[in-house]
């Protein structure tokens, strides 16, 4: 199951020699050149990358520098809600974006496997161009290499963010502080079991779909109603669990949540039960978790539920005193169990 993009109807694959990626894409020669004329500089054209240099002079507004690298190794590359190249900018842009910086600028280096069809490079290149001017930023410098067949999964994408950090902000899982509220920006798991159901060949009444977005609008609103975010973090691998676990770790502080107030699609949680998985430690991937003053907790609710990728935004549970270093859930049943993180990778490849 894989989703289609519209761009991709109005914009045809470039037209070439070959139909697959070969390795002399890679040698730095003719077909090099070829690739990256016809594939890369369309989708990322910007004065600064169109020099096509080794490197990138750019010009950055006061503030601290915010940098953040990933690799996205995603299995399957096309799921439902989307792909690894959207993947891969909303990812970096998120990881920017969590310390209250305004993304600015990314990096892209690509490794390709030998025999990638073109049109599947070309498809993941216009859905990176999309989640880029969606995000408001530029690629600035990039790389492309080729191995042989089996060496490498169709495709890794390694981004690198940069952007800049206003002096009044100070965001870090080290803020937290007793009577915090604790609110995440929407429904959880809906990444993580996008990718699995789509491995095992699952289907459901309702489809499950990736939640990849970029969140840094969603960050500029919080801060403009709340310059005194104590902490943000998007809950990638390990979920929602490993994120406040980090939290209340980093804090020394206990966590509470509740398990009503847990928002899970009906059909991701259906999914989650018929692979016995929690959604508190499935991957998102367009989900923020914010801690806040208790004085701002409900204006930073509200600005999240005006956002598009905040509309389902709860008050998930509160920092206390109590049980430090530990995240404890109050049940439906009103009694309470411990929110540990998991021992292992449940999903590898998830991002």
């Amino acid at each position: 199951m894989t989703t289609e993009f519209p761009e991709a109807l109005s914009c045809p694959v470039p037209k070439t020699n070959y139909d697959t990626v070969q390795m002399a894409h890679g040698a730095g020669g003719r077909l090099t050149a070829e690739l990256i004329e016809k594939f890369f500089l369309p989708r990322f054209t910007n004065t600064i990358l169109d020099q096509l240099d080794d490197h990138a002079i750019v010009h950055l507004p006061p503030g601290r520098l915010a940098v953040s690298t990933d690799s996205f190794v995603v299995d399957p590359i096309f799921f439902p809600g989307g792909d690894i190249g959207d993947l891969a900018i909303n990812g970096t842009v998120n990881d920017v974006a969590m310390s209250g910086a305004q993304p600015l600028y990314l990096t892209a280096a690509f490794v390709l496997e030998e025999g990638l069809p073109l049109a599947d490079l070309h498809r993941v290149l216009l859905s990176m161009e999309a989640a880029a001017k969606k995000a408001g930023v530029i690629i600035i410098t990039g790389d492309t290499k080729v191995v042989n067949r089996g060496q490498c999964d169709k495709m890794f994408i390694n981004t690198t963010g940069i952007g800049v950090v206003p002096d009044r902000i100070n965001i870090s899982a080290s803020n937290l502080k007793p009577g915090d509220k604790i609110i995440v920006s929407g429904t959880i798991a809906d990444h993580g079991m996008a990718i699995l159901t789509t491995r095992k060949g699952l289907s459901f009444r309702s489809q499950v779909a990736s939640d990849t977005a970029p969140l840094n609008e969603m960050v500029s609103s919080i801060l403009n109603v709340c310059p005194e975010v104590h902490a943000l973090r998007d809950p990638t691998r390990g979920g929602v669990a490993t994120t406040l676990n980090e939290f209340a770790a980093s804090s020394h502080v206990g966590i509470l949540i509740h398990e009503n107030r847990v928002p899970v699609k009906p059909a991701v949680r259906g999914a989650c039960e018929v692979l016995g998985l929690d959604p508190l430690l499935v991957a998102n991937e367009g989900k923020l978790i914010a801690v806040v003053p208790p004085e701002f907790a409900d204006p930073v609710l509200t600005v999240m539920q005006d956002n598009t990728q905040g509309k389902d935004a709860v008050m998930l549970g509160e920092v206390t005193s109590e049980n430090k270093n530990l995240v404890v859930m109050r049940t439906q049943m009103g009694t309470h169990r411990i929110i540990d993180m998991p021992l292992g990778e449940q999903l590898p490849r998830i991002c």
